[in-house]
This record gives structure tokens, C-alpha cells and sequence, in this order.
């Protein structure tokens, strides 16, 4: 979505204008190979390890597959231009070409992390008919429409709204100020406030989802505890024996049978999810079990059940777009006011700015998902353990 153009180009020298900037092409060559490395990276994992295969991360696969294209096909032309000044010195059909994978793209990741959101609110909202094993055909139908709209979204670029009279061979840029602002509203200012009302309402269903859980869970132990209590004391009667003292229906405190395994695997996950440093319940029953009862396997094949990968998969995902707005909302502001305020006065540097900062969320993604995602840090580490293993065998060889 960006143009490449230095600003007012009339009030500038030739000499400046063609002066090389090393900087920007030591950073943009280092940007790539991040944004490329990191994005593979993801591609693989995912393609590799069959933990990583859940639906939200093909969604992922998908965002990382459009900032692997951004790396690819469209920041080695920006890069170029930036080392040459912000003189666009190539054909102009190049350009336009440029400038129709910049906004497809771009669209692309925005409609992708939307699409991401909707699959999420349906997970939350109607567990009972999502379909977390494989990719159904809703969500096939939610992957294509974020790339046919993205290809929407551009295709005036293609058809040449660019192609206006008297423009300036060495700036490349979206010519139309009209199209700039209905592409910026339909890439961003539309989808953005629908995808964080998509997430609120998610987090409200989770919340929700959580606390009935436990309370179930909680229920249950208490109804498992009475029954148990009871078949004591009339054991105790029927042995001739005096009945010891009966439990008392709260959580803690010693039971004298174990629990059904179904209520041992619910507490286990509590925990584990909850990093509680105890278990809510005595050691007993956690190393002798007993198999459930046929109606608890019944009901819980019933159930709508959100297991802990996919929370923990909920939770990186508001970063992931935290980040995102953070990098491209102020280009997004500025692109747009510099479009509907011809008269404004925007430095060429703050322009240049805001552009960088958007392409640099490409390269934050696969680090967002190392840091909080467990299973893609694993992989990630197995994989540049080996390479810097293979890397030294090669040296010492």
C-alpha cells in the first residue's frame, strides 16, 4: 500500500534525489531475509509437526504466506528504490504491477487475521459444530474469500487507474486519490473494527466457557465425594463396624475412594493450564483411579470442549494483531489524510517511516509466535539447533 515517491520531488536536486541511501538498503536486505526465514519457517512447521496442524495455524500458514510474497515480490523493488533516493528509475508497468501486489497483499494479511477472528468466534460460540481435526468447508470458504477480496481490492491497479496523464515517470505511487481512499477503508478501517469486536465478543464466550467448566467440574467432585461418603458408611454397617466420620461435601479433605478418571483428566487439565503449583485434590486419588462410568464417556463425546492448544493458540492471536495494528495504523492514517488533503503538508520522511514500520510486521509474526506459542518454539529450535549443528560438522570437515 505503499508509494515511493520522496515527497515534493520539484523542490529537490537531482544530485540529492540520486543520491544512493546504504542504510536503507542494509536494513531492507535484512528485513527480507528475516521476513522470509521466519515465514518459511512457519510454513514448514505447520506442513512438518503434527501438533501444529489445527485449524487456527493453517489460517496462520496463510498469513504467513502473504508476507512471504510481500518479502518476496514486492520489498526487493521497494528496497531498490529506496537505495536510489526514492527515484523510481524501471519501467512503469513494473510499477504498477508493484503497486497492485503491494495493496493485494497487504489486504491480504488485514482480511486474513479477520478471517482468523471469525473462525475463532465460531469455535467459541458453536463448539458443537466446528471442525478442529481438519479444514472443513467453511473454512476453505473463508481462506479463498480473504484472497479473492484482497485480489479485488487491487485489481483497479491492474486495469489502469494508475494510467493518468502528465504523471511522473521517476515516482511510483497509486495515482488516484479516490481509489487510495476506498482501498485504505476497505484494506483496513472496515475490517480492523470488526475483527477487535470479533475478538471481544470471543474472549466474553471463552470467559464464560471457563467459568462453567469449572463449576461443572466442581459439581461433579462434591456429587462423586456424597455417593462415595454413603457407600462407606453403609459398608461400615453391614460389616458390623462403626461408621467413620463422614466427608464433608467441599473440595479439599481426604476421600476414601478414588475419583472417576474423566473428573482426574478435568483436573489434571486445570491445572496444568492454570499453573497451579498443587493439585486440588489428594495424591491418593491422582496414582489410584478407577474407569468411568459409561454415561460420563457419553456425556463427555457430547460435550463442546475447547481443549488447551486451542486456548493457547486464542491467546497468541490478540498479540499477533496488536502488533499488526501498531505497525500499520499510522501508515494507514497518513496514507489517507495525504490522499484527502491535497493541500497538506506531510514530510517525506515521516511518510517513509510509517512505510518501513508496516513492512516490519512481517518480520514479527514468526518472532510473536515463537515467544508464546509452545509448540512452534520447539520446532523452531529443533530446526536452528540442527542447522548450527550441521553448520559446525561442515567447518570442522
Amino acid at each position: 500500500m505503499s508509494d515511493y515517491s520522496t515527497g515534493d520531488t520539484d523542490n529537490t536536486t537531482p544530485e540529492v534525489l540520486m543520491g544512493y541511501n546504504f542504510p536503507a538498503l542494509i536494513f531492507g536486505i535484512l528485513l527480507i531475509i528475516i521476513i522470509t526465514g521466519g515465514n518459511v519457517l512457519v510454513c514448514v512447521s505447520v506442513y512438518l509437526e503434527k501438533a501444529l496442524k489445527t485449524t487456527t495455524n493453517y489460517f496462520i500458514v496463510s498469513l504467513a504466506f502473504a508476507d512471504l510474497l510481500l518479502a518476496v515480490l514486492v520489498l526487493p523493488l521497494f528496497v531498490y528504490t529506496q537505495f536510489q533516493g526514492g527515484v523510481w528509475s524501471l519501467n512503469m508497468v513494473l510499477c504498477d504491477g508493484l503497486m497492485t501486489m503491494d495493496v493485494m497483499l497487504c489486504t491480504a494479511s488485514i482480511f486474513n487475521l479477520c478471517a482468523i477472528s471469525v473462525d475463532r468466534f465460531i469455535a467459541v460460540s458453536i463448539p458443537l459444530t466446528y471442525n478442529r481435526k481438519h479444514v472443513d468447508q467453511r473454512q476453505m470458504v473463508l481462506l479463498s474469500a480473504t484472497w479473492l477480496l484482497a485480489l479485488a481490492v487491487a485489481s483497479p491497479v491492474m486495469f489502469g487507474i494508475n494510467d493518468v496523464p502528465q504523471r511522473d515517470p521517476n515516482d511510483c505511487k497509486l495515482e488516484d486519490n479516490n481509489y487510495v481512499v476506498y482501498s485504505s477503508v476497505c484494506s483496513f478501517f472496515i475490517p480492523c473494527p470488526i475483527m477487535l469486536l470479533l475478538y471481544i465478543g470471543m474472549f466474553r464466550g471463552l470467559r464464560r466457557w471457563e467459568e462453567s467448566r469449572k463449576a461443572k467440574l466442581k459439581t461433579s467432585i462434591e456429587v462423586c465425594r456424597k455417593l462415595q461418603n454413603e457407600a462407606v458408611k453403609a459398608n461400615s454397617l453391614t460389616c458390623g463396624q462403626s461408621p467413620g466420620p463422614v466427608v464433608s461435601g467441599t473440595i479439599p479433605g481426604p476421600l476414601p475412594m478414588p475419583l472417576p478418571r474423566i473428573i482426574e483428566r478435568d483436573l489434571a487439565q486445570t491445572r496444568l493450564e492454570e499453573m497451579e503449583p498443587e493439585h486440588p485434590y489428594p495424591r491418593q486419588y491422582r496414582e489410584n483411579s478407577i474407569p468411568a462410568v459409561s454415561y460420563h464417556n457419553q456425556h463427555r463425546k457430547k460435550r463442546a470442549k475447547i481443549n488447551g492448544r486451542e486456548r493457547k493458540a486464542m491467546r497468541v492471536l490478540p498479540v499477533v494483531v496488536g502488533c499488526f495494528l501498531l505497525c500499520w495504523t499510522p501508515f494507514f492514517v497518513v496514507h489517507t489524510t495525504r490522499a484527502i488533503c491535497v493541500t497538506c503538508d506531510i514530510p517525506a520522511g515521516l511518510m517513509n517511516i510509517v512505510t518501513w514500520l508496516g513492512y516490519v510486521n512481517s518480520a514479527l509474526n514468526p518472532i510473536i509466535y515463537t515467544v508464546f506459542n509452545t509448540e512452534f518454539r520447539k520446532f523452531f529450535k529443533k530446526v536452528l539447533h540442527g542447522c548450527c549443528r550441521h553448520g559446525f560438522s561442515l567447518c570442522r570437515g
